[in-house]
């Protein structure tokens, strides 16, 4: 004798499994992913800066994040992470998005009817292509030029952040409206202490962020002179050009004149301090050989530039070998060009009473500390992006990534998350809710 159980018909238990397939599809699952992505991530959890060359925590150093940008804390961690992607991550990434939108709309088997018209289906064809597309401008748009509170770095009191690359509009590649004003701005936001305006062929930028220097360092960011050149066809910034250093460069304002660098080079203790920017070939870097000689006295191993990033993360190791066998110091440049509000890493160095020095002492102590300390005198930061630039983990770039920006979260930003992602499915099912009641019958 057979049971109720398994007397039921195939006819019956299949509408009944449709129906437990459709509560299940009714389920918020990207809000379920969030959740526990935050939770789950929470016992693993990275500090969000670290030593770029040693990968180690960074104990006189901390992230401090405005209550702006907690507020926001699911845009602005997912603004300055995509800010942060090297050009292959950001290739991947795409790829994996428009890859993932195909794979949704099979899934979901919205194939369209022979029936519809061929007008109508060449339109339905284009939003499917089309939506995704914007999607990804409007994204990119606003990592690019969104106004948003910064994440900035706090320090210890002796300690100052520097910016030894970054640019304003007389640089030809510059944004059009981005002046040497908004370049301290910036660089305020973001916690450093004095910046370098690294322009391309020019110094009216420089000259201008010089004019409107604070008078002593520590009552703002103190914008410092500096221009980005070629030199033994490799791109450098020479810092303290036009005021220290005149003469050193060809009528174009492009290339360094060799002998007017080897001349100015020999006067021991005033060597002008070269700094070889990423990207570039590292295999033709030529180094000062010590005092008195003409040579890079700086290499940097964090470049805020996509192909920088790049270049940094993939040749780590590289530079720093490099930089300890030739004595260089290691810095970071933002190369910020207007576009973007991350930085990508900091310029530690040790100098006390700083705060009470004018820009011209401040700039000459930079350089000195260069100089006689090498290796040894800074110390560089850089906020924490999970590398996949290998030929392994580059197609896993959007789940890797994502997870590493979801272990740098601090425990206010996880709140945050939680509350955001509620609310977002609150308003939704209330706005589901709404359209699924009855319209009112007329009487």
């Amino acid at each position: 004798m057979s049971s109720p159980r398994s007397s039921a018909r195939p006819e019956q238990a299949a509408p009944a499994a449709a129906v437990r397939l459709g509560r299940l599809g009714r389920l918020p699952w990207l809000a379920l992913l969030v959740v526990a992505l935050v939770l789950l991530s929470a016992p693993f959890a990275l500090d969000p800066i670290r030593d770029a060359a040693t990968l180690q925590p960074v104990g006189e150093a901390v992230l401090r994040r405005p209550v702006t940008y907690l507020a926001m804390a699911p845009v602005s961690g997912v603004l300055d992470t995509l800010t942060l992607l090297s050009v292959r991550q950001h290739i991947a990434l795409v790829v994996t998005l428009l890859l993932g939108w195909a794979l949704w709309w099979w899934w979901r088997g919205t194939a369209l009817p022979a029936t519809v018209r061929p007008s109508r289906r060449a339109a339905r064809i284009a939003a499917r292509v089309g939506i995704p597309l914007l999607a990804l401008v409007a994204l990119y748009t606003a990592v690019a030029i969104l106004p948003r509170p910064m994440a900035a770095i706090d320090l210890a009191p002796n300690l100052l952040a520097i910016d030894f690359h970054s640019h304003t509009s007389f640089s030809h590649d510059g944004r059009p409206d981005w002046t040497p004003e908004d370049n301290r701005a910036w660089h305020r936001d973001a916690g450093f202490a004095a910046a370098y305006i690294t322009d391309h062929r020019t110094f009216e930028g420089a000259r201008d962020g010089w004019a409107n220097n604070p008078p002593v360092s520590g009552e703002g960011v103190t914008l410092l002179p500096a221009i980005e050149v070629v030199w033994r066809g490799e791109h450098v910034n020479l810092l303290d050009a036009d005021r220290m250093f005149r003469g050193l460069l060809d009528p174009a304002q492009r290339d360094v004149d060799e002998q007017a660098l080897k001349l100015s080079s020999s006067i021991v203790g005033n060597e002008p301090v070269l700094i070889e920017t990423i990207p570039g070939d590292l295999s033709r870097m030529v180094a000062a050989a010590g005092p008195g000689t003409a040579g890079v006295r700086a290499v940097e191993i964090v470049d805020g530039a996509p192909r920088g990033l790049q270049q940094g993360r993939r040749e780590r190791t590289r530079i720093v070998k490099l930089a300890d066998s030739l004595n260089l110091a290691l810095v970071a440049g933002s190369d910020h060009h207007g576009w973007g509000h991350t930085a990508a890493g900091w310029t530690l160095m040790h100098m006390p009473g700083w705060r009470a020095v004018p820009a011209e002492q401040l700039s000459l102590a930079i350089s000195t500390v260069i100089r006689r300390g090498g290796f040894a005198s800074t110390r560089v930061v850089e906020r924490y992006v999970a590398n996949t630039d290998d030929a392994l983990t580059l197609p896993l770039t959007l789940p890797l990534v994502t997870w590493g920006m979801m272990r740098t979260l601090s425990t206010d930003e996880r709140v945050v998350w939680l509350f955001w992602t509620l609310a977002i499915v609150l308003l939704l099912r209330l706005r589901a809710h709404r359209r699924a009641e009855p319209a009112p019958r007329a009487e």
